[in-house]
């Protein structure tokens, strides 16, 4: 059985590795613009990155929007390792980095294709279906209490 080593840090840390997941799933697989998934945000972000050895499999990233709120997003897993609960796993640990920065609520805007994924993680869908970077989302949201 594989096994996955969880880091969490600033962009400094696990910015290089995020940005190699992200690439992999957003540019190349889905079409995202390198401008809008490359944002202006990881310099303020939390990142988790999932490695299998030393490769970076999974991603996500976090931040405070407010005092008591965090959104959490560019939640990516390789397609060698979807399927295997890394999705899971890395929610689990923002959800928990999260709270543990005082955070109460999460909020994100999940792809309507994996809108059932963050519902079967407590999440709710809140609005109407909006686009982003070409693709149907939904804001969702989850009490960390």
């Amino acid at each position: 059985m594989t096994s996955y080593t969880l880091h969490v840090g600033d962009d400094e840390a696990l910015g290089d590795s995020a940005r190699t997941v992200r690439r992999t799933v957003f540019i190349e697989e889905q079409g995202v613009s390198e401008a809008e998934e490359m944002d202006d945000k990881d310099g303020e972000a939390t990142h988790l990155v999932l490695a299998d050895q030393d490769e970076p499999v999974a991603t996500a990233r976090y931040r405070l929007v407010d005092d008591e709120t965090v959104k959490i997003e560019r939640v990516a897993v390789l397609a060698s390792h979807r399927g295997t609960g890394l999705g899971a796993r890395i929610m689990e640990a923002a959800e928990s980095a999260a709270s543990e920065d005082g955070a109460t609520e999460a909020v994100l805007h999940g792809q309507r294709r994996v809108e059932g994924f963050y519902a079967e993680l407590g999440y709710e869908s809140v609005g109407d279906e909006f686009e982003e970077a070409g693709i149907p989302h939904v804001e969702m949201r989850k009490d960390l209490t």
